[in-house]
């Protein structure tokens, strides 16, 4: 470890434990290596050793009193001990260090939540758990429901769900160390079995796979049958009824989805999804004809051309097509 001049935090994320006894070691033989305490003081947090984190990210601010880092593990270390004030100020200090790292201005937020549920309490601390502030959105496709927990950081071993025909159960690990739960009672049934979801490093994405292709009014609730609406395929894939103006933390969400390292079928995959959702209602409407009439094995964004005729079947030439 003595090559390195920074533990990754992804490493620290997949097993804290091992993290921390490799730092131990490094800092054995660099004891006044600000990085490597900032980093043992995260470790130290996602072991809930509080206490010591605040000890390691003190040290380090001394020795590099321009690392915003170190006051940002000050601060949440000082947070889970519910020194609230003193937390506040750490953050203030990093924030001023740093003002593009928008995770000052949220724990300052949650400090502020946090002093002023004391003093309305005289001053006595209720002990009752902290809700995290974490935001979810939902939008479909013909086939699918998407919902997206606004998360970053999740570690890669941090996330549990539980999907069932009407339910959906989902425990998530933040990067600070606290658990967030949803708990949703579905509008309409999906197929539990062909549902998943994906960890990204703006978010989680659950991908719910929808048990009849008809549009859904709402995302939770209970399904009314003299309601329901058949998928349009020319209507562009909707999200929730009203627009959700996210932090400044989220924005660049799409940017980095179209940076993450994807190959094969994945990447073909995200390529068409891009086209249709960018394309126009003829882009669309010459997508879906393509492919469906030709059995899955054209996908043509000419509607000039698809839209006066059957697109027939095209296989690829080492593959023998049959008829059912």
């Amino acid at each position: 470890m003595a090559a390195q001049t920074r533990f990754p935090d992804s490493l620290i994320d997949e097993d804290p434990q091992k993290a921390l006894e490799a730092l131990n070691d490094g800092l054995r033989g660099d004891c006044g290596n600000a990085e490597w305490l900032c980093q043992r003081a995260y470790a130290y947090i996602l072991l809930k050793n509080y206490g010591c984190a605040v000890d390691d990210a003190k040290k380090a601010q001394q020795l590099n009193p321009g690392l915003s880092l170190a006051f940002l593990r000050t601060g949440i270390a000082e947070y889970h001990l519910k020194q609230y004030e003193s937390a506040r100020g750490a953050f203030t200090r990093g924030q001023q260090l740093d003002v593009s790292d928008k995770s000052f201005e949220i724990w300052l937020n949650r400090c502020e939540e946090m002093l002023d549920e004391k003093m309305h309490n005289g001053g006595v601390d209720a002990h009752l758990p902290v809700v995290p502030h974490v935001k979810h959105d939902w939008y479909q496709t013909e086939s699918e429901v998407i919902i997206s927990v606004m998360a970053r950081n999740v570690p890669k071993d941090g996330v549990s769900v539980n999907f069932k025909e009407k339910e959906l159960s989902a425990s998530i690990r933040l990067a600070s160390g606290e658990n967030y739960n949803l708990e949703l009672r579905l509008l309409h049934p999906i197929i539990p079995h062909q549902s998943n979801f994906r960890i990204l490093t703006t978010k989680v994405e659950m991908k719910l796979k929808k048990m009849d292709a008809i549009r859904w009014e709402k995302l939770e609730g209970e399904g009314q049958e003299s309601n329901v609406k058949h998928f349009d395929p020319n209507q562009h894939p909707t999200s929730s009824h009203h627009s959700r103006k996210w932090d400044k933390m989220v924005v660049d969400i799409s940017e980095e989805e179209k940076n993450e390292k994807l190959e094969g079928d994945a990447a073909l995959n995200q390529l068409f999804q891009q086209i249709y959702a960018d394309g126009s209602d003829e882009i669309r409407r010459a997508m879906n004809k393509s492919f469906t009439e030709s059995n899955g094995t054209v996908l043509s964004t000419n509607w000039k051309d698809v839209g006066k005729r059957k697109v027939e079947a095209s296989p690829p030439d080492d593959v023998e097509w049959k008829k059912n």
